[in-house]
């Protein structure tokens, strides 16, 4: 199947765990939530119950729309845990986190978030920069909150640090719908694989 008929069943979401400082943030969670429902796709997000991620997931839910939480055992015990998920997935560490992630998405969405959304988004963005996975990335960029980051990626190009082809995988919109759009038309560069995700 090429790029252009990508059939996108899953869409795992990296947001804050608080609600920052702006009700914009909110309202593009809970719209977020709505339209992967509506659309039928599946939320795969970082299982918690408190933030942007937990009103992300409640919209979901909300929908009858499906969502799989997958959380640390550290932080489920300390309560943080979303109890209301139709499957909840507690792993070892951040680092089986992250890959469950991965494996089960189709495709990645960054939404307003601190170092923790940065951090998961940039490492997804690299695996696929090493050619380990050919699926899309997109930043949901509610009121402007990626336009310095968006400015640094040109940057990085510009100064030689990324190529063009690279800084062509990830997409950004500011409205949810048309960034779900935008995913399942990305055509992903092949990008020649560098290593094995288990030398990662």
């Amino acid at each position: 199947m090429s790029d252009q008929l990508r059939k996108i069943k899953r869409v795992c979401v990296y947001c804050g765990s608080s609600f920052g400082s702006r009700p914009e943030y909110v309202e593009a969670a809970q719209q977020m939530g709505r339209v992967l429902a509506r659309r039928g796709l599946e939320l795969v997000y970082g299982g918690g119950r408190v933030g942007l991620m937990g009103t992300i997931a409640d919209a979901v839910l909300a929908e009858n729309g499906r969502v799989i939480g997958v959380i640390p055992h550290a932080l489920a015990s300390k309560e943080i845990a979303h109890q209301g998920l139709q499957d909840l997935r507690v792993v070892g560490s951040m680092h089986e986190r992250k890959a469950l992630m991965v494996e089960l998405a189709d495709a990645f969405i960054a939404m307003p978030g601190g170092f923790g959304t940065m951090e998961e988004f940039c490492e997804v963005l690299t695996w696929a920069q090493l050619g380990l996975h050919r699926k899309p990335h997109g930043l949901l960029n509610t009121a402007g909150f990626y336009d310095s980051l968006l400015g640094f990626f040109d940057h990085t190009v510009a100064e030689r640090f990324v190529r063009a082809e690279h800084r062509s995988l990830v997409v950004s919109e500011e409205d949810p719908e048309r960034l779900l759009d935008l995913l399942g038309k990305v055509q992903t560069p092949k990008l020649d694989k560098w290593i094995d995700l288990s030398e990662t």
